[in-house]
């Protein structure tokens, strides 16, 4: 059986209570050996219509898919922003670290301020350990939620917009490191992927602070 649509029953309740920009949150690239971390905001408010139709979280959806999705979100979002830290920043101060200065990207590209976030998971990357290090003061209310992604329309939007910009750096980095095949696995550890590595060794790319596979010796 598929899956339910994503909804907007949780975003509504939150602008019920005191919410005019509501500025929804996902993240993509956590997991990979090579390339940012992305997180994506797509803002709504009161006025928020349909989601456009076919709506998933990304990981549910096929590559044309999402790219059908990126206008019809656009136009249905109030303002929206991808925001990434890059795998040297991730080196220096960890991943949760480079959430947050993702984040914060996002969020400072935005046409305005929002009065809260409602963000996948559940740690708060946002004003939560090294927000310090982001670009903008924290909003004053984040909501975390399991699943978001899955269940809230808002996310999956972010989720869709986040992944679609982080696949399209990758596949163009692919073009400069054509041995780690990033355009196909957009950085994560596939077997190809990590057999470039233990032959090639890494790049300026890479996580390097991550436990990646070894350079074969003798090569």
């Amino acid at each position: 059986m598929p899956a339910a649509s994503p909804t907007l029953d949780m975003e509504r309740s939150l602008l019920r209570h005191g919410c005019l920009r509501l500025a929804a949150l996902d993240e993509v690239g956590r997991g990979a050996l090579a390339g940012p971390v992305s997180v994506g905001a797509v803002v709504i408010d009161a006025s928020v219509g349909v989601p456009p139709r076919g709506l998933a979280d990304s990981k549910l959806l096929t590559a044309m898919a999402r790219g059908r999705l990126v206008e019809p979100i656009r136009a249905w979002a109030v303002s929206w922003a991808v925001g990434h830290a890059t795998a040297l920043e991730i080196d220096q101060g960890g991943i949760m670290a480079a959430l947050t200065l993702a984040a914060h990207r996002a969020l400072a590209a935005l046409d305005g301020p929002v009065d809260a976030i409602l963000l996948d998971g559940t740690i708060d990357y946002v004003t939560g350990a090294g927000a310090g290090r982001g670009v903008i003061p924290a909003p004053p209310v984040v909501t975390t939620r399991a699943k978001a992604d899955r269940d809230c329309a808002s996310v999956a939007a972010a989720s869709v917009l986040a992944k679609v910009t982080r696949d399209a750096m990758m596949t163009e980095l692919d073009r400069d490191y054509p041995q780690y095949q990033w355009a196909r696995n957009k950085g994560y550890g596939t077997g190809p992927h990590t057999a470039a590595l233990a032959h090639y060794g890494p790049c300026e790319r890479h996580r390097r602070s991550w436990n990646l596979p070894a350079r074969a010796l003798g090569v």
